[in-house]
This record gives C-alpha cells, sequence and structure tokens, in this order.
C-alpha cells in the first residue's frame, strides 16, 4: 500500500454519501469524514469541501410523482442546499462556508481570480470552504454537470496539492466489481491513459449524476497539473483512519510533476503577459529575498492595458524579476501606484485585497544570462 503526505486537499463528497436514501440528508457516513477534516485541520493541513446532495436533500420537500423537471430541482437545490449545510455544520465547531460555483463562473477570468481570493481568505481565518454547484440557476450544468469535475476545478483554483474523491466504491477496478466477480483493485495509476478511460464505466448510482468515468476526468485533470487524487470509498470509516497515517486503501493517480513545478511552469509559459509593473528597490528586494507579496507602495510605473485576472511582468531598473497574476487593472493601479495598502479603499472606493499581486500568484524569473 501507497503511502502519501499532503498539506491542502480538496474533499469530495458525493450525493450517495449525504443523502444514503437519496431523499434528505443524513450523518450516517460523515462522522468519520468530519473526524478526518478535525484531525487533519488540528495537525496543520487546510481543507476545501465539494458537496453534492442539495438536490437529493430537497427532494422530499418537493414531493413528485413524475420525472422532476429542471425547475423542479432547481427548487429542491434551493431547499436542500440549507440542509445540506446544516447537516456539515453540526460536525464543526468552527464556521462552515458556502461557496457556490458555475461552470460560467470559473471559465471567466475575473470571477476565477474571486473565487481564488475568498478560498483563500476563508481558509486564512479558519473556516472550512464547502463548494457545491450553483444548481438552483445552473440549469446546463444541472442536467450534465458533476461534482466531480467541480472538484478537480475547485482544487485547481484553490491551489490544492490533493484531491480525495470519496466514492461508494474502494477505488478503481480492473472491470466493474459488480458485474465481474475477477475484478481486482488498481491500487496506483502511474499515467491515465485510454486504456484506463475505457474500463470506467457509467453513472454508479441513481442519487447522483457523475460516475467512475468523470472522477477519471477529474484525476486527470489534477494529476496534469501537479495534483495527486485519490479514489477512496467514503461508507468505510476505516478509511479515513488509514489516510490519517498516510497510508492510500483505495487509488492512487500520481501527478504527473510537483504541484509546484506546475504552477510555475503555468505562470511562467502557459499565461501571456497582457503589461509591465515597475517596482522600487525595496519592492525587489522584499520580492527576490522575502519571497513577499507585491504591494502598491513599491510600485514606480504602470505600463500597458490589462485588466485584474491579467498575468503581468515585474520589472526593476529594466531588469524583468518576476510574473505573476494582477489583482487589479492597469487602471487602478496607476491611481494606487506608490500608496500604502490601507489607501487603496480611500483611493478606489473599494479594495480587492492589501497585495497587487500574491506571492502565491507570482514566479519570479532568473535573469538572462
Amino acid at each position: 500500500m501507497s503511502t502519501f503526505s499532503w498539506q491542502r486537499a480538496v474533499i469530495k463528497i458525493g450525493s450517495a454519501l449525504i443523502a444514503p436514501d437519496g431523499r434528505q440528508c443524513s450523518g450516517r457516513y460523515l462522522l468519520p469524514i468530519a473526524q478526518f477534516i478535525n484531525a487533519s485541520r488540528e495537525a496543520g493541513k487546510e481543507i476545501i469541501l465539494v458537496s453534492s446532495g442539495s438536490v437529493a436533500a430537497g427532494r422530499a420537500k418537493i414531493p413528485v410523482n413524475h420525472v422532476a423537471s429542471i425547475a423542479e430541482k432547481q427548487a429542491m437545490a434551493a431547499i436542500g442546499q440549507i440542509d445540506m449545510m446544516a447537516n456539515w455544520q453540526r460536525f464543526f465547531d468552527f464556521p462552515c462556508a458556502q461557496v457556490l460555483l458555475t461552470s460560467d463562473d470559473l471559465h471567466d477570468r475575473t470571477r476565477y481570480v474571486n473565487i481564488k481570493n475568498t478560498i483563500r481568505e476563508l481558509l486564512n481565518h479558519q473556516a472550512l470552504p464547502i463548494v457545491n454547484e450553483n444548481d438552483t440557476v445552473a440549469v446546463k450544468e444541472l442536467k450534465v454537470g458533476d461534482n466531480d469535475n467541480l472538484a478537480a476545478y475547485t482544487a485547481l483554483v484553490a491551489g490544492a496539492d490533493t484531491l480525495i474523491i470519496c466514492s461508494d466504491i474502494d477505488g478503481l477496478y480492473s472491470a466493474d466489481p459488480r458485474k465481474n466477480p475477477d475484478a481486482t483493485l488498481i491500487p496506483e495509476v502511474e499515467h491515465i491513459t485510454p486504456d484506463i478511460y475505457a474500463i470506467a464505466g457509467g453513472a454508479g448510482t441513481s442519487v447522483g449524476t457523475g460516475g467512475m468515468r468523470t472522477k477519471i476526468e477529474a484525476a486527470d485533470k489534477c494529476t496534469r497539473s501537479g495534483i495527486q487524487t485519490l479514489i477512496v470509498n467514503g461508507r468505510n470509516g476505516s478509511v479515513f483512519d488509514a489516510l490519517q497515517e498516510g497510508q492510500i486503501p483505495g487509488t492512487l493517480f500520481k501527478a504527473q510533476q510537483s504541484h509546484t513545478t506546475a504552477r510555475r511552469l503555468w505562470l511562467e509559459h502557459t499565461l501571456k503577459t497582457r503589461g509591465k509593473i515597475n517596482v522600487d528597490d525595496g519592492a525587489k528586494s522584499a520580492l527576490v529575498n522575502k519571497g513577499a507579496s507585491l504591494l502598491p507602495s513599491g510600485i514606480v510605473e504602470v505600463s500597458g492595458h490589462f485588466k485584474p485576472g491579467d498575468a503581468v511582468e515585474i520589472e526593476c531598473n529594466g531588469q524583468t524579476l518576476a510574473k505573476g497574476i494582477a489583482l487589479y487593472g492597469a487602471k487602478e493601479l496607476r491611481q494606487i501606484k506608490g500608496a500604502k495598502s490601507s489607501q487603496i479603499n480611500n483611493i478606489l472606493g473599494y479594495d480587492s485585497g492589501e497585495e497587487v499581486v500574491h506571492r502565491d500568484d507570482l514566479v519570479l524569473l532568473k535573469p538572462a544570462g
């Protein structure tokens, strides 16, 4: 059995674990998961939950004798979301925070950055972010979406190093164990190949919309970005004892490169820069020697036309020091350059944080030659 280590994980919990009967929330399978979350947090680790179950939780409150329409499912989700959050909160003595997302939120540059900043602040304040798809408005997503891929996107936006998908099956098998008694558990997957996709079956339960294929898709997204992914059986409480001991009682999809390397490559090579920020020697020293974020007080000049969420180069005396994601646009930065972070709100009438480029979204570049 492999061992693993992690620091920031996204844990995905499916509808079959939240609402086993398909009609209301239950704590039947959640206590061992909650104990694992508590123990992990006490050990200094960070966790984000992606929790299905709002539609299933609200089903009993909107009784229908036919296949529910999209509008009826949205009504179920609106009622069930409160029950689902209350069901989680009762296990913890720290705040749970509701984060509702749609596919559009994750693909819109500005909203993506806002989600990232919100999750970062929630973790900074010791809250447990609980992410779910915004089923009350996401018509297309509600019909064909799945929380496995939502969990993968959440892991990416949150800068997690690990995704744990809790299923109602022990992991990835060589064949469908429900149909083939000779199927064997695959403990480790080095690379996700077409053969791996080929052995993934259809939807597993009548409650959720995702089957093994969506779990493979989620693992594929994450492992290519340096995020290790686990599929474990969330119905088996001993799984979480094993995870706490660094064991993997399921299937581990190995990250193709380190998370730090993947993020550096993405920042350095994939993102196209839209402008430049020239900084003074003090800011240069803070960035290069202290691993600090870039603050407005160190900015001397801003060039180009860029928006919040765009990549920018950071220069000092003609030398390119770093590349990062700007939290403010060029227009705003020209107004706040040289100012203290505490003055941002007075100058702009709002603030998107005290940093112009957060150190998590910044990569130092080696000098040419």
